[in-house]
């Protein structure tokens, strides 16, 4: 019914960029949200963007991570400046349609040297 498809990640070295996509099947009408997790570490949350259009940010990507979204292209994207080893992870796009929660597949981003 619903599919949501992560792309853009990918090997970056330290203080690099990157942006993320989040292709969204149909029309998108609540909340999205950028999640990660890293190996052996828990999923954190990084962003929100409620329905109202406003935005929050864990502090650890606050200042350096944006997002945003193109509802007449269905996509969702989070750019990523100022990139830091820690930021490698699996990065997961999360959509609340009308209360139900979809997942992507998640797209692997490495921040190496």
């Amino acid at each position: 019914q619903v599919q949501v498809v992560e792309s853009g990640g990918g090997l970056v070295q330290p203080g690099g960029s990157l942006r993320l996509s989040c292709s969204v099947s149909g029309r998108t009408v609540n909340a999205v949200a950028w999640y990660r997790q890293a190996p052996g570490k828990e999923r954190e949350w990084i962003t929100t963007m409620y329905t109202d259009g406003s935005t929050r940010y864990a502090d650890s990507v606050k200042g350096r991570f944006t997002i945003s979204r193109d509802n007449a292209k269905n996509t969702v994207y989070l750019q990523m400046n100022s990139l830091k080893p820690e930021d490698t992870a699996v990065y997961y796009c999360n959509v609340n349609k009308l209360g139900t929660l979809y997942w992507g597949q998640g797209t692997q981003v490495n921040v190496s040297s």
